[in-house]
């Protein structure tokens, strides 16, 4: 690599949050041309071609940015895509590893994901976020909901792999019965997470006074969660989703909530983020969630942290650093090396 050091560009994209350079990139600095930051990346393809085929080194954060088969091949200078995480579906990366493109990414512990999960949870089920905005318009009535206590409640997981597993400690701390059921789980991996085995996905649904999504999105989870589904909940039931948008059918959960056939809901991911080609990830303006009284809503932080983004960063310096002595780091990402 040393005889293209003095051409190497750097581009880090969709640092809306301005954290990227926090870390020390001063040994990179020396040896690339520049370092240029985006706040925002989310743009057509052609004009995220223009954007970026300068660089040669790529350092996305989360799946902000699709780096497609087509984007991959209209970059011809690209040569190291640095990601935050080891799992980022949106990166083609059978097809970056057929470019000779590398791909490495970041494995920094954080339990900022854990900890969201119950933060929305309490959120939802305690009614904080309405009873705070009740306060602060200056209504008369003091007290407008009465909220669910969680010991003695029931919480179904639906996936049961590490955040499942740890949510289950935490709720188990609270006094709640825990199920859980996904599509693998077994009586024997049920256990092993210390969690009781639905047999079904019907029979977790039809008991749970909290369900709790933490799946993985593929094509086999995309809406796990149908309208039949829903249809099995309790009224008085909450329903959970940090994981991604489209494993529940959002429209069908938007009706469920409009008629109020559950309690409510509590959401940190969505369908569709970015709201317009060249505008910052978001829930578009007039989405229909923004109007619902019986949702909580976060903007898809449950990942973000103080030491999440420490760890995201630095390790990415590290990664760039590595790739630029000829002995890249942290490959395995998506599972391809």
């Amino acid at each position: 690599m040393s005889r293209l050091m003095s051409t190497i560009r750097v581009a880090i994209l969709d640092d809306y949050q301005s954290v990227g350079l926090r870390a020390d990139w001063s040994r990179v600095q020396q040896r690339v041309a520049g370092i240029d930051v985006f706040t925002n990346t989310v743009l057509e393809e052609d004009a995220l071609v223009a954007r970026l085929a300068p660089y040669h080194i790529v350092c996305a954060m989360r799946e902000r940015t699709k780096f497609t088969k087509s984007l991959l091949d209209r970059l011809p200078n690209l040569r190291l895509i640095a990601t935050t995480g080891m799992r980022n579906l949106g990166i083609d990366t059978e097809h970056a590893k057929a470019k000779d493109i590398v791909v490495s990414g970041t494995t920094a512990g954080s339990n900022s994901t854990l900890e969201h999960i119950w933060a929305i949870i309490f959120a939802t089920v305690r009614h904080i976020a309405h009873e705070d905005a009740n306060i602060k318009a200056k209504k008369p009535q003091w007290q407008t909901y009465v909220p669910m206590e969680l010991s003695g409640q029931t919480i179904g997981l639906i996936g049961v792999g590490r955040l499942g597993t740890h949510a289950a400690v935490i709720a188990k701390a609270f006094g709640m019965r825990v199920v859980g059921w996904s599509p693998n789980l077994t009586p024997e991996r049920a256990a092993e997470a210390g969690v009781e085995y639905a047999a079904t996905k019907a029979d977790l649904l039809k008991q749970s006074d909290i369900v709790s999504l933490h799946m993985v999105l593929s094509d086999r989870t995309r809406h796990i969660i149908k309208a039949e589904d829903l249809a099995l909940m309790r009224p008085t039931a909450f329903f959970i989703n940090t994981s991604r948008g489209p494993l529940v059918d959002e429209a069908a959960l938007i009706e469920v909530l409009r008629a109020k056939k559950i309690a409510g809901a509590g959401l940190d991911v969505y369908d569709i983020e970015p709201a317009m080609a060249d505008a910052l990830p978001q829930l578009p303006l007039d989405h229909p969630l923004r109007e619902l009284d019986n949702v909580t809503l976060s903007p898809h932080n449950a990942y973000v942290s103080h030491k999440a983004y420490k760890g995201f960063w630095e390790q990415t310096v590290e990664n760039i650093e590595a790739f630029l002595d000829g002995k890249p780091i942290r490959l395995g990402v998506n599972g391809i090396q």
